[in-house]
């Protein structure tokens, strides 16, 4: 019998940066779940990271709290659309396939988050322009 039940949206907004490349790093992220107030997460990471590599921290952060918020509701991440957005157009670039991952720093970043997303019906990232990322961390 086929499962007609309705796959659930989920928007996951993340940015994530370092105060000197590489240098103090810091992440925010959003998760937009269906009848869930909107979830905001800042991050201070207690090593010096490149801007790349905290985009991917941040990133990986976010998905592991999204995994583990639907397991304690029961929901399946197999029932839900991800619409990843990041002002980061590597990142984005990236996870498309549209660039390989060169840097031997965030190949395993990547593989992780890869993994993560993998666990999802479907998923898409879109690049943002940084202003309408910032408007939801306001740095």
């Amino acid at each position: 019998m086929e499962d007609t039940t309705p796959l659930k949206r989920i928007v996951l907004i993340f940015d994530g940066g370092s105060r000197g490349n590489p240098g103090p790093a810091y992440g925010s992220y959003r998760l937009e779940l269906p009848d869930v107030p909107p979830m905001d997460r800042s991050i201070e990471f207690e090593e010096p990271l490149t801007n790349n590599q905290a985009e991917y921290r941040t990133l990986l952060a976010a998905l592991e709290t999204l995994v583990e918020l639907l397991e304690q509701r029961g929901t399946p991440t197999h029932g839900t659309i991800l619409e990843i957005q990041t002002d980061s157009e590597l990142v984005a670039r990236q996870l498309r396939g549209a660039y390989k991952v060169r840097d031997p720093k965030l190949r395993p970043l990547y593989d992780r988050v890869r993994a993560l997303l993998a666990r999802f019906n479907h998923w898409e990232v879109h690049w943002q322009p940084r202003e309408v990322i910032y408007q939801y961390f306001g740095h």
